[in-house]
């Protein structure tokens, strides 16, 4: 292993960080494919992420921070560097406020909407059922039916390249179509802050439920996936173009375009990344053929 990586490692090991040696990450994507990194570090606060992601751009190794891997696809070589895997106090959510929630990024989304929801606050109902973290979803201005991120966080914190800390307000993060500035910067998210309305209760948990029922219906949950894996091109539906291609159901080696919602590229029978990745090539390539529209990947590659 690199010396440098081993230096991050003995020093992680010194903070008291759990540390996982040629870990499998295919265990921390929704996928379910990929390598093994070369290692995956637990840190369960902002002070230890501080001194290891610094260390990290000193000696240049390589590193990404892992949520729920909703939105990764991970090489099947797996990843020659540091995977920070948020966990303790970043899992964290706090009232500051009647409407504003403080919240870690490596909370998970469920966790999230559901505190909203038992303290009567609405405005997150759109991200009931959204299998992503905090960070995540901020990171990408993760939405659905109609909502973003971006309509509820009021500032995130950050640990920056040097390992300083720092906040961006909602009107500095750059937020447009699952963008914000974090993808520019090479930042990490250690937290959010979201504002949101006072609501009644009962309203609040309908609307999650209709939410989640009409992703149970529509989307295939069954099987490993990353949601849907292009964006929407101005002026179409990628799940609409792909159908209308005749690509429901097409599968190459283990990884099939969903019978149930063409927008999903699901693992159907133990696929590899490269049949996801040639796959997503072939779609892209049919849709441009047919149609002359461009799908971008919304899945992030690693």
């Amino acid at each position: 292993m690199d010396n440098n990586i081993n230096t991050i490692i003995e020093k992680a090991k010194e903070l008291k960080c759990e540390v996982l040696l040629q870990e499998p990450l295919s265990r921390y994507t929704t996928f379910r494919v990929g390598g093994n990194a070369a290692a995956l570090i637990k840190v369960d606060n902002a002070e230890k992420l501080s001194v290891l992601f610094a260390l990290c751009n000193k000696l240049n190794v390589r590193n990404f921070v892992i949520g729920n891997g909703s939105n990764l696809l991970v090489n099947d070589n797996g990843y020659d560097g540091i995977v920070f895997k948020l966990e303790g106090n970043f899992t964290n959510i706090y009232i500051d406020d009647e409407n504003t929630i403080r919240c870690g990024a490596g909370a998970t989304l469920a966790k999230l909407c559901k505190f909203a929801a038992d303290h009567n606050l609405s405005g997150l109902e759109f991200a009931w059922g959204i299998p992503g973290t905090v960070g995540g979803a901020a990171f990408m201005n993760a939405g659905a039916y109609e909502g973003e991120m971006k309509n509820v966080i009021a500032s995130s914190s950050y640990i920056d390249k040097n390992g300083d800390p720092g906040t961006i307000n909602a009107d500095q993060m750059k937020f447009s179509y699952r963008h914000s500035v974090y993808a520019e910067n090479g930042f990490i998210i250690t937290g959010v802050t979201f504002k949101l309305e006072y609501g009644n209760a009962a309203d609040i948990n309908h609307l999650m439920d209709d939410f989640l029922s009409r992703r149970k219906e529509k989307q295939p949950l069954n099987y490993p996936s990353a949601g849907s894996v292009f964006k929407r091109p101005e002026g179409y539906y990628a799940g609409k173009l792909i159908q209308d291609c005749g690509l429901k159901g097409r599968q190459i080696g283990g990884a099939q375009v969903s019978e149930k919602h063409a927008g999903f590229i699901i693992n159907k029978d133990h696929a590899t990344c490269a049949d996801v990745c040639n796959l997503i090539e072939y779609v892209q390539n049919t849709v441009r053929e047919q149609y002359g529209v461009e799908l971008e990947c919304e899945i992030r590659k690693i």
